[in-house]
């Protein structure tokens, strides 16, 4: 405790630290607590799960006063992660008996009017902060500090607009804290145009790379469910996250897992806040072990003791890929990272890494049985749209299984493609595919192959490439990611 009291923390929140077991103060908690007490705007760039509540909410509760109005504003980018800074800011601030409400989407919106009422701190997503605004639901003329936690993903899921006009409610003598795992150009944005001399600090990623190995498997597109099948089923695994890159995937492939007899549960943004809080305290107690998810449904979540990570969709950029595998092999525990990459994933995935400067081991694939796969029927249309429930490009748009759908800018996940569920076609070629063929069904024409990451040739023939290095021999030469042989 003493490193804490050495942070300079009030004792109110030491006698909560304490309670909490806390040892020793984080990385990113040691180099932005002090700054925050002082009252300075603050950017701090730190990974999911470093500690970041902690530091923004030592400058929240030793600035707050009970019954004197809002004083804290947290805004956040998903209806967990709101729910979760929130519990954490209500214990943390318990011996002061400050008020903190939770407002976000999904959920209705009266009973949040009547705890706004008695509110010190508020916690909230910004579409569901934004309908407070226009209802003059919401005070915050008294507002001393503002947090805008996972401000990157927020940018992400389109929210800058509606995060500037909630800065422009606030009042212009306020503290404002950026908290960020990554510092893009719109977040530098932000931080220009609102913070006042803000002081940037930093933490290392809480991955510890001599305890994460990563893996990928090399896999035919129509063999890759299967082989998640068989590794979940083989592998000696505590908690798992399968990460999709979007909420059709991602319900196809935990519907497969549960009809197959694995035990796994699914979390994105087009389900209801009450369907996502049970699936995470079903997660949180290890009555489901296997999470297949979206990036944006977990993002920010406190999730402990993961062993694996899934990448059934390789990531669309480099900071998601480090995102994911920063679930695993943390606090001394070691951890895996598997990514399934098919012929379709070849040039994604090499960006990725070649701009991350790794290598991967690429691990032959064992033989497997091919799993049978249950499509899912058409039942009714399912319509995400509202500011809380956006994923990225994908949300928002009309859903529905048993027909072509459009799951925004890409379809199926797949750059653009279209995909039959149960129809008599469907096209799944692409940059390395072309073939084409009904799913269950034969290949009809020859299609285009290719080598990695080069030209494509009539058939599969010709020169290919090795992931981040120089070219093989046709097929036979394939190297591992990052270098060329």
């Amino acid at each position: 405790m003493k490193k804490f009291e050495e942070l300079g923390i009030s004792g109110h929140l030491l006698k909560s630290v304490e309670e909490a077991k806390f040892e020793s103060p984080t990385e990113i908690q040691e180099k932005s607590i002090p700054l925050v007490l002082k009252g300075k705007d603050v950017i701090a760039e730190s990974a999911t799960g470093s500690g970041k509540t902690l530091a923004f909410g030592a400058g929240i509760i030793n600035s707050s006063e009970k019954g004197k109005g809002i004083q804290g504003l947290v805004l956040t980018p998903t209806r967990e992660l709101a729910e979760q800074v929130a519990q954490a800011l209500k214990e943390f601030s318990k011996f002061k008996g400050l008020n903190v409400s939770a407002v976000y989407g999904g959920v209705g919106i009266e009973p949040q009017v009547r705890a706004l009422e008695k509110a010190d701190v508020v916690v909230g997503t910004p579409g569901r902060l934004l309908d407070h605004i226009n209802r003059r639901t919401i005070n915050l003329e008294n507002l001393k500090v503002l947090v805008l936690d996972e401000a990157d993903r927020m940018i992400d899921m389109g929210f800058i607009k509606d995060v500037e006009k909630i800065i422009g409610e606030c009042p212009n003598k306020r503290q404002t804290l950026l908290f960020s795992a990554t510092i893009s150009g719109d977040v530098d944005y932000i931080s220009k145009r609102y913070m006042k001399s803000p002081t940037r600090v930093s933490a290392e990623p809480q991955v510890d790379p001599t305890k994460l190995k990563q893996v990928y498997y090399d896999i035919p597109s129509n063999l890759k469910f299967s082989l998640l099948m068989h590794l979940l089923k083989n592998e000696k695994a505590k908690l798992i996250m399968v990460f999709c890159n979007t909420q059709r995937n991602t319900d196809f492939v935990a519907k497969n897992l549960k009809f197959s007899g694995i035990n796994a549960q699914a979390i994105h943004g087009g389900f209801s806040q009450d369907k996502r809080k049970r699936t995470m305290e079903r997660f949180h107690s290890r009555e489901t072990q296997i999470l297949v998810c979206t990036d944006v449904a977990a993002r920010g979540l406190d999730i402990k003791n993961v062993s694996h990570v899934y990448n059934y969709d390789i990531p669309r950029e480099s900071n998601q890929y480090i995102h994911r595998i920063g679930r695993t092999a943390r606090a001394g525990k070691e951890g895996i990272a598997i990514s399934l990459v098919t012929d379709r994933d070849y040039q994604e995935f090499s960006n990725i890494l070649n701009k991350l400067g790794i290598k991967i081991e690429n691990e032959k694939t064992p033989e497997i049985s091919r799993t049978m796969i249950r499509w899912m029927e058409e039942k009714k249309e399912a319509r995400f749209g509202s500011r809380d429930n956006r994923e990225g490009r994908g949300g928002g748009h009309r859903q529905s299984f048993g027909r072509r759908e459009s799951g925004g800018r890409e379809r199926d996940g797949d750059r653009g493609r279209s995909r039959s569920f149960g129809g008599s076609g469907s096209r799944t070629g692409g940059s390395g595919g072309g073939h084409r063929g009904s799913f269950g069904g034969g290949v009809r024409g020859g299609g285009r192959g290719g080598g990695f990451g080069g030209k494509r040739t009539g058939g599969g023939d010709g020169r290919g490439r090795s992931f981040g290095g120089g070219r093989s021999g046709g097929f036979r030469g394939r190297s591992s990611f990052g270098r060329g042989r």
